[in-house]
């Protein structure tokens, strides 16, 4: 890698202010934050670079997470990403696992189900937003969390067929510890599937 890339997309995931905002429900301090509202989006305008969106519909019911956040209608739920840097339709999910959805997804006035699989739909999704997953389709990853939904979203891209990288510098464990996000980053759980890039990397990658 360190060449330009032909094929690359960007995808952020879960920059929502209740993870992402001091206030939120579920902010923990981390390096990442400043780094993509400093660093990243600004190289991203400069680039004409654009990323699509994963943000999540956190009410519950839900089995297995018993959180209740990113409540569609309330500042929790907005995202961090300004909107001259997103491109596309975002897609909502209701768990980790991107595949997680649920009736009404991301609607204030529909009143929440448990969330279900919908493999088929966000697979449809991928391929509007980021093209089939074929040749050398590179995905630049970033967001939150890595050891939990990033992850998760970097697995589901391996799986059908994408090569996803994830931005080590705008990203964090749930925990914001840096010491640890970088053992996570090569770590048995995370190598399988996916694979770290830094900015100055991601720069040779974009090309001039």
């Amino acid at each position: 890698m360190g060449q330009f890339v032909q094929d690359l997309h960007f995808l952020c995931v879960d920059l929502q202010n209740d993870f992402a905002s001091e206030g939120g429900r579920y902010f923990v301090p981390g390096s990442s934050l400043g780094f993509v509202r400093d660093v990243l989006v600004p190289f991203m305008r400069e680039r004409g670079v654009k990323a699509v969106e994963i943000i999540s519909d956190y009410r519950q019911p839900r089995k297995g997470d018993p959180r209740d956040c990113c409540r569609p209608g309330e500042w929790g739920f907005v995202s961090q990403l300004p909107e001259d840097v997103r491109k596309g339709k975002h897609w909502v999910k209701s768990m980790n696992s991107p595949v997680w959805t649920r009736k009404g997804a991301g609607d204030p006035d529909t009143e929440p189900d448990e969330p279900y699989q919908d493999p088929d739909d966000f697979g449809r999704w991928l391929s509007e937003n980021l093209g089939a997953p074929e040749g050398s389709r590179t995905v630049v990853v970033f967001g939150l969390t890595l050891d939990r939904c990033v992850l998760s979203t970097v697995m589901e891209l391996s799986w059908r067929g994408y090569k996803p990288l994830v931005l080590t510098e705008a990203t964090d464990l749930s925990s914001g510890d840096a010491a640890g996000k970088n053992m996570f980053l090569r770590s048995i759980p995370f190598i399988h599937w996916g694979e770290p890039v830094d900015f100055k990397e991601l720069k040779r990658m974009v090309g001039p």
